[in-house]
């Protein structure tokens, strides 16, 4: 039985192939089923209080259909919804079976929390620049693809090294070929997969989203700095965000490296208190800071022409940062300049620094990727922050569009 008292058959090593009516289970309690190093949590609590305005009466609009919360946590089988305004609480809900203690599986979100640690090895100097040559700090990158490829340019994921990152399982697939890596449970696969890759582009000028570049990030972060990303995130972000109870990181192996493109797992109002941080410039509560003055700005928005606002995908608006899904500014736009981890079945870490809003949403999708389901998070947030709002005297009617 797992800690929940869930049926051993509820899992998959495979989370991604794991069945839907086991899926809230199996994301609780993936350390039993994969080698996990622990992300300690440090002496002292930040406190999230209550706001002084509540969004548990809050609804929004999708088309000319208004949805209330509970619609939305049933509908789109939400484990947790927290949002935050000013640091403080303004709503916190669980489902499908979690509560304030329950950890939870971050998915693609572990991509941010992963390029913050690269912010913070700058900050402290066991990275010299953003313009460095990956393979300055890993030696075996010298002969592949990624040779000459800058830390910068792969957190832009714009390597120009070949990657697909459909998830079909094909031969033909690069996730495929990822997924069975990881199962192989040798120390180096997914290192060697990446030195493998063949070059497509000069690196800068496409962008080609590619869970493997988060890995390499990852490993870039233990080669600068030369301890565990998870012991290095519990240095620099789990102890001065002042996280409330330990998390875990996935190993590629058992003693291996952690997988910096997911694997993450922590209760969600410390996925709150990282988005905190990451709002707050790096400065923690305690007034230590651990990322670069102007990190947030930096990370969280395009700052080359591959990565421009509508450049990434057709129809789409959204620009990409260092590891950040951003939204475009505009004076209509209540979440203009907004920035998002973004993670399969539905998983979120929402940054809005100039209404002072981070949110989490953690999800138990029936699929991967689901365009209705972004369009209702997309309301769900705006309408949120409008609400929150000083002048706001009632919930503000939200509809999808050009912020999505």
């Amino acid at each position: 039985m797992s800690r929940d008292g869930a049926d051993p058959g509820w899992a998959s090593p495979d989370v991604t192939n794991t069945k839907y009516d086991r899926q809230a289970a199996a994301y609780r309690n993936q350390d039993e089923v994969w080698p996990a190093r622990v992300i300690r949590r440090g002496a002292v609590v930040r406190p999230l209080a209550p706001h002084a305005r509540s969004l548990a009466e809050l609804t929004f609009e999708v088309g000319e259909v208004r949805f209330s919360l509970s619609d939305y946590m049933e509908r789109r089988r939400t484990a947790g919804l927290l949002i935050l305004k000013d640091g403080e609480i303004a709503l916190e809900l669980y489902g499908m079976g979690n509560g304030p203690e329950s950890r939870w599986v971050s998915f693609s979100t572990a991509k941010s929390i992963t390029a913050t640690l690269v912010g913070a090895a700058l900050h402290d100097g066991a990275i010299g620049s953003l313009d460095d040559r990956c393979d300055l700090y890993l030696p075996r990158l010298r002969g592949s693809a990624y040779e000459g490829v800058t830390v910068r340019n792969v957190l832009r994921m714009c390597s120009g090294v070949a990657w697909a990152e459909e998830n079909v399982p094909e031969e033909d697939s690069d996730v495929w070929r990822l997924n069975k890596a990881l199962m192989s449970r040798r120390p180096g696969a997914v290192m060697d997969l990446a030195c493998a890759l063949p070059r497509a582009q000069p690196q800068g000028v496409v962008f080609n989203y590619s869970t493997v570049e988060s890995c390499l990030l990852g490993a870039v972060v233990v080669a600068a700095t030369g301890r565990p990303m998870a012991h290095y995130c519990s240095e620099t972000i789990w102890g001065p965000a002042g996280m409330e109870a330990d998390g875990y990181w996935l190993l590629e192996s058992g003693g291996g490296l952690e997988m910096g493109g997911f694997g993450v797992n922590a209760r969600l109002r410390d996925f709150a208190r990282f988005g905190q941080l990451v709002l707050e410039d790096g400065e923690s509560f305690s007034g230590r800071r651990v990322l670069p003055p102007g990190w947030r700005d930096l990370a969280g928005q395009p700052d080359s022409a591959s990565t421009a606002f509508g450049r990434l995908m057709p129809s789409s608006p959204a620009g990409y940062g260092y590891h950040w899904w951003a939204v475009p500014r505009s004076p209509a736009n209540v979440n203009g300049g907004a920035f998002s981890a973004v993670g399969a079945y539905g998983q979120r870490i929402f940054v809005n620094p100039a209404e002072q809003v981070v949110a989490v949403i953690q999800s138990a999708w029936r699929q991967s990727h689901d365009s209705d389901g972004d369009a209702e998070i997309v309301a769900l947030l705006r309408a949120a922050v409008s609400a929150l709002r000083p002048d706001a005297a009632s919930n503000t009617p939200a509809r999808t569009g050009a912020e999505r």
